[in-house]
């Protein structure tokens, strides 16, 4: 049954293609002279709280009116939910206008009746990467929420949307917040202090250069509530495995930080060495307060084990880039302990200095910056050079300052109130996605260097499998 809604929600893609559009609908109305076309968004399947989280704050050069296209279910009715919330609540509100579509032929509708610029894609993962090359083929632009792909399967067919993407003159782009992670930018420009940090070493497969570890929890708070889980997040199926999932993020920081305007060739500049995965065990009871349904749907069937829902969420790979050797962990725990929360590690090892990204119970769950000087290098030496450094630094990051620890170990004091959370970290991406799609200056390696990611993910997928035959 075909129904068609008019609600005040569903912005999610027009944070994303809020720019000034190239498609085919902006290139018809290139006659408008004193005033731009506003971008037309279309939201697609909408079944992860990040599609929503894009909706957040106004884009002002995205229409009002955003085009949904979705099966009805909980995932489009949490997404309403939270869209009509930020068009209600006192301060800053929005004022998106929704036009739902929710028949069957959802997809088929949206690709014939081309009422948007730009597909916003946040969802079931297992459809993503053939809603990215539809969406393509029908002369949109894709913004779309990690993973693109999550089997090697996908990872063919992105490369194929990608190339057809080039030869449509349109863009296809990955949603990374991290990038506006404050301590990421800082960590950044202090790898590329090479008086400071020194080059970056090589590692070994035992020792690498790079590690990274991240913890995360199925059941948690997200914006001061629990976070309900469709019940397709717990099939790796659908949603991939843990190491399909995080480390995208992860591996973009690796690519982002060490590897600056450089493009990454998965071809020659990729190897992926090493890769396992275990599950995650999640009771019925679980299940229920994650999903609030009553019991596990058929297609977990094959996962349940002694009425107990294993999911493959963990894991880790080895790869290297470009010859440096780089280690990643990913952890899924049902709920964090008391008074606990999601954890993080990054250590990045220079010839000068190492660099340490800590999210722990010490630090109160709130990342932290630390800079610690290599055993041969004379504190007082290192601290002039750390001193130069921050002060050159304070041109355009007037608030760093250091604050010595131990033993050449210093933080990078980066106050709070400098800091935006994740979630103002989905309005700046779509900047910077409008940002490319009006000037058409996204450079290269950003698309190569996103076909090496989802390479590396997925081959650590069919790795880790075959280590289980």
């Amino acid at each position: 049954m075909k129904r068609i809604y008019n609600n005040i929600g569903f912005l999610i893609l027009s944070l994303a293609i809020a720019s000034c559009s190239l498609s085919k609908r902006q290139a018809d109305n290139e006659a408008d002279t004193n005033e731009s076309r506003k971008i037309e968004l279309i939201v697609l399947d909408p079944g992860h709280f990040h599609a929503s989280l894009l909706q957040k704050d106004t884009l002002t050069d995205v229409n009002d009116t955003i085009h949904i296209y979705a099966p009805e279910g909980t995932g489009l009715n949490q997404y309403m939910e939270s869209i009509n919330s930020y068009n209600q609540r006192a301060e800053a509100p929005t004022s998106w206008v929704s036009q739902v579509y929710t028949g069957d032929d959802y997809l088929s509708q949206m690709l014939t009746e081309q009422t948007g610029d730009v597909v916003v894609l946040a969802g079931n993962n297992q459809k993503k990467t053939q809603y990215i090359i539809e969406s393509i083929k029908a002369g949109y632009n894709v913004l779309s929420d990690k993973p693109l792909a999550i089997t090697q399967q996908d990872f063919d067919l992105l490369v194929e949307a990608y190339q057809l993407a080039k030869e449509k003159d349109l863009l296809l782009y990955d949603l990374m917040t991290e990038r506006y992670d404050i301590l990421n930018i800082i960590e950044k420009e202090l790898l590329q202090k090479k008086e400071l940090f020194g080059e970056l070493q090589q590692g070994s497969p035992e020792n690498p250069s790079i590690t990274m570890e991240s913890i995360h929890h199925f059941f948690k708070n997200v914006s001061g509530k629990p976070l309900i889980r469709p019940a397709w997040y717990y099939d790796t199926a659908q949603q991939g495995e843990g190491i399909a999932d995080v480390t995208t993020h992860l591996i973009d920081l690796v690519q982002w930080q060490c590897f600056p305007d450089k493009t990454i060739h998965y071809l020659s500049d990729v190897k992926v060495t090493k890769a396992t995965h275990w599950p995650t065990p999640i009771t019925l009871p679980e299940f229920s307060q994650s999903t609030q349904m009553d019991s596990f749907p058929p297609y977990l069937h094959k996962y349940v084990k002694n009425n107990v829902l294993e999911v493959l969420a963990n894991g880790t790979l080895n790869f290297t880039i470009k010859g440096i050797h780089i280690g990643m962990k990913v952890i899924w725990n049902y709920t964090p302990p008391t008074n606990g929360g999601d954890t993080f590690t990054s250590i990045k090892k220079g010839s000068k200095a190492t660099l340490k990204i800590v999210q722990n119970k010490e630090n109160g769950f709130i990342k932290e910056l630390y800079i610690q000087k290599v055993q041969n290098t004379e504190n007082a030496t290192f601290k002039t050079q750390l001193e130069k450094t921050i002060k050159e630094l304070q041109d355009t990051y007037p608030f760093l300052s250091i604050k010595e620890r131990n033993n050449g170990l210093y933080l990078i004091d980066i106050p709070q109130a400098c800091r935006s959370g994740h979630e103002a970290h989905f309005s700046k991406v779509a900047k910077t996605f409008l940002h490319y799609l009006q000037y058409k200056d996204m450079p290269e390696w950003e698309n190569e260097n996103t076909i090496s990611k989802y390479y590396i993910t997925t081959t650590a997928v069919e790795m880790a499998k075959s280590r289980d035959k």
